[in-house]
């Protein structure tokens, strides 16, 4: 690997919240430096990322979406990622594997707290970015309350390196507060120079002087220069701001319009000049390149046509078409342009690339040419599932097929998580929210065949007993001409502590039982258990064996076991059975704002709280712990995002069982028909 090859290319996704205009920028972007003849628009559906029937029904970014271009000498590939809050995952494994990031953030200081939780994963894991706001030909706010807003959410110091020139509320155009040189806009065209306009210098000094002072934090000379009332020249100023931009010390901010192509070609300048070179990523993550081969999994796909493709970041040494990674044979080396694939024989180190064929190769993989490799790339971590179905093929005879489309979906979106519930026997898809599962259920449809019935998953009730029973005689006998069967059994049943789960002894003397049939007896108990009077699995309950009787000939392991059955069946539903819930413990984060809403969120949902915080690393945040019912939290995710502006999440595990309130017990039971 070369300097010069790597001081040659960026990579940089696209991140921000839905419906911000990621792609729409990213069409501009192409546009103005001629990688594609026609823009497209979101709204027409003609894009050239979004080309999935999921993107193109729901108008938004729903996957992965690479474009290469070249400006200002410059290699470019950028990654457009789902803005929606569901599909954080993927945008967060994008962000491993670029040299920087453009947030967009609509003009609307409103909406800005949603991009909270993607500038926290920004800084936590150091990557560089730039915030761009966009549609600021109808903006919701003045461009101070964007930036005042910006500032409540970033942990970094957020400085604009533009400011916008408005005509009686119109945009058309900006200052460059590097330059100090003003420029107005012209659709589809380069911005011209103009005259700083005297109205806006008192401002545009203010602006300046905030974004040198803000460097100077990092840079002792051009501290001095400013307490000297030395006026720094334009070179330091850019070598400051690509200094402090790629070590993550500062969040510049730019200005314009994506679908009127206003502002961009000054934010690719800035990239030019200010985007973290690739080796610069490679210190950043520590990854010490010689003439090994190293590169990570970014993106799993499968197409229709081409089978597994997985989108590759280089990061040292070169791939070679026909190369092994891991083992594994590529099938081919593509460069992608949304969907459009074109074949490549080498791809060097700095570069984001499509591999065929890499069977064993999973979203997050570190790839070598020799497999197993010693150092394992840092990996985003897996956002734990909050929201489920349980999902059934449409047609029976398609069950044998789920497993295995299952298992291809999942590895695409490593956020989904499926199960076969040992309760209830149900198939259960998890993900991140109703968005998320019903892509993924659209997905089976069309990718694999597999129509889904879906339905929310039932509650993994459990039952127990209140009150003790000795003595239950249980009798099994059976004649059919030749040797019958004969089993007879007394059990006493007592109630156990809460989470004691199940307990079998016996006290029999004198042999009344014999001892090769007490197995076959607490068989029939563990049997029974599995489905009680209530129609539900029976915990904390203990079972002894203390009489009996057996036929030297008739009595067998089948009869004592029939006969415990039998005495369990009686005695459980004299042992005043009642029902019990699962309840979770769940540690909810949201904006300090909305902790209030958060806490009535709880008791409204019959859940008790234990307590809140501030949350850790995370500025106005709090984290909110309580203990909440799960038949409760089926939905809980959806008034949780509709009460926070789409930021709030949480986080839940088991905890113990608790006694269903009574009229609620009878409702469940009146559903069941009080027997699943």
């Amino acid at each position: 690997m070369t300097q010069n090859v790597l001081s040659g290319r960026r990579n940089v996704a696209l991140v921000g919240a839905y419906s911000s205009g990621k792609t729409t920028l990213l069409e501009s972007i192409l546009s103005v430096t001629g990688a594609i003849t026609r823009k497209g628009s979101v709204d027409e559906g003609n894009t050239l990322g979004d080309s999935s029937p999921e993107a193109r029904a729901r108008a938004m970014t729903v996957e992965l979406n690479a474009a290469s271009t070249e400006y200002g000498g410059i290699c470019f590939t950028f990654v457009d990622c789902p803005g929606s809050v569901e599909l954080q995952q993927e945008t967060n494994h994008a962000l491993m594997g670029v040299d920087a990031a453009i947030v967009v953030c609509e003009a609307d200081p409103n909406k800005v707290l949603t991009l909270s939780p993607l500038l926290q994963f920004l800084d936590t894991w150091e990557i560089p970015h730039l915030i761009w706001i966009n549609k600021l030909d109808r903006a919701n706010g003045t461009f101070a309350e964007v930036l005042a807003a910006l500032r409540q959410v970033s942990s970094r110091p957020v400085i604009p390196q533009q400011y916008p020139i408005r005509q009686n509320q119109d945009l058309v155009g900006f200052i460059d507060l590097v330059t100090e040189q003003a420029f107005h806009y012209h659709p589809g065209a380069p911005a011209d120079p103009v005259p700083l306009p005297p109205s806006l210098q008192a401002e545009e000094q203010a602006a300046r002087a905030e974004m040198l002072e803000t460097l100077a934090d990092y840079d002792d000379h051009l501290l001095e220069e400013l307490l000297e009332d030395i006026t720094p020249p334009e070179d330091e100023i850019v070598r400051d701001l690509k200094m402090e931009l790629g070590a993550d010390l500062i969040v510049p901010v730019f200005i314009g319009v994506a679908l009127a192509d206003y502002g961009v070609r000054p934010l690719l300048d800035a990239l030019v000049k200010e985007a973290p070179e690739p080796s610069i990523t490679c210190d950043r993550r520590g990854i010490s390149c010689d003439d090994d081969t190293l590169a990570q999994v970014l993106k799993t796909y499968y197409t229709p046509q081409g089978g597994k493709l997985s989108l590759v970041r280089v990061w040292c040494g070169e791939l070679k078409d026909g190369d092994s990674l891991n083992g594994d044979r590529m099938g081919g080396l593509y460069d992608l342009m949304g969907t459009q694939q074109s074949s490549l024989s080498r791809a060097e180190a700095g570069r984001i690339v499509a591999v065929a064929r890499l069977d064993g190769a999973q979203t997050g993989d570190t790839l070598t040419l020799q497999g197993n490799p010693d150092t394992l790339l840092p990996k985003a971590p897996v956002i734990d599932p909050v929201y489920a179905l349980a999902i059934t093929p449409a047609k029976r005879s398609d069950e044998v097929k789920l497993s295995a489309a299952l298992t291809k979906l999942l590895e695409e979106d490593p956020s989904l998580f499926w199960e076969q519930h040992g309760d209830t026997h149900e198939v259960i898809l998890w993900g991140q929210g109703d968005v998320h599962l019903k892509l993924a259920i659209d997905r089976l449809g069309r990718k694999y065949n597999l129509p889904m019935a879906t339905h929310l998953p039932q509650v993994p009730y459990k039952e127990t007993i209140r009150q003790a029973k000795d003595a239950v005689h249980g009798r099994y006998k059976h004649q059919s001409g030749g040797h019958g069967q004969f089993g007879d059994v007394y059990l006493s049943i007592q109630p156990l502590p809460r989470g004691d789960g199940f307990a079998f002894s016996d006290t029999i003397v004198g042999g009344v039982v014999p001892k090769q049939y007490i197995p076959s007896v607490e068989t029939g108990v563990r049997e029974y258990l599995d489905h009680g009077p209530l129609g539900f699995p029976v915990v904390d309950v203990a079972v002894t064996l203390t009489n009996g009787s057996y036929h030297n000939v008739d009595s067998s392991d089948n009869a004592f076991k029939q006969a415990a059955r039998l005495a369990m069946q009686e005695g459980l539903a004299a042992c005043n059975p009642t029902l019990l819930e699962p309840i979770a413990q769940v540690e909810i984060s949201v904006p300090s704002v909305y902790t209030s809403n958060v806490l009535k969120l709880i008791t409204g949902r019959r859940g008790q709280i234990l307590g809140y915080e501030a949350k850790a690393d995370w500025p106005g945040w709090d984290v909110v712990t309580g203990h909440l019912p799960q038949a409760e939290m089926q939905t809980m995710i959806l008034e949780l995002r509709s009460l926070t502006m789409g930021v709030g999440f949480f986080k839940w595990t088991y905890d113990h069982l608790d006694p269903v309130p009574e009229k609620l017990t009878e409702r469940i039971l009146a559903s069941t028909g009080g027997d699943r």
